[in-house]
């Protein structure tokens, strides 16, 4: 989780009642984190996020998340064409399938350059990235990558 997921979750949570943040599993990418690790460091993240919550859902698809929570909305923070491209096609087919709307929300661009596995990278090889990451993320963040 970086700064530019919590600025997404923090503007979205002023937008609904309650947001909950899906932490799945996807079998092609290895991450840094287990998914319950996800779902703890999102939380402590957000716990100042009225109506913000985490739940890890495995490796379903996320519409089948949506219509168990019987969310109408599908929020997605994007940061650039490449972020719209990649989700565009997506989005149609989610609503194609469930009636599920994607709305996507621009990241600030003061962030846009942030992603995970570039804050991973810097941050194994010894750049603070103290200012990329919630306080929260730090120390889980670096004990991971700097063993």
């Amino acid at each position: 989780m970086t700064v530019g997921h919590l600025d997404v979750i923090t503007r979205a949570s002023a937008l609904y009642d309650e947001v909950v943040v899906a932490v799945l599993f996807n079998p092609a990418k290895e991450g840094t984190f287990t998914p319950d690790e996800r779902v703890e460091l999102i939380e402590k993240s957000t716990a100042h996020l009225p109506g913000v919550r985490a739940e890890g859902f495995g490796d379903r698809l996320i519409v089948d998340v949506c219509r168990d929570l019987d969310a109408g909305v599908l929020l997605k923070g994007i940061r650039s064409d490449v972020d719209y491209d990649y989700e565009l096609p997506m989005a149609l087919m989610n609503r194609e399938m469930t009636g599920v709307e994607t709305l996507m929300l621009p990241g600030d661009p003061a962030l846009g350059h942030y992603s995970s596995s570039l804050i991973r990278v810097i941050a194994a090889r010894g750049a603070d990235v103290s200012s990329m990451v919630p306080e929260p993320v730090l120390r889980p963040l670096l004990a991971k990558v700097r063993g």
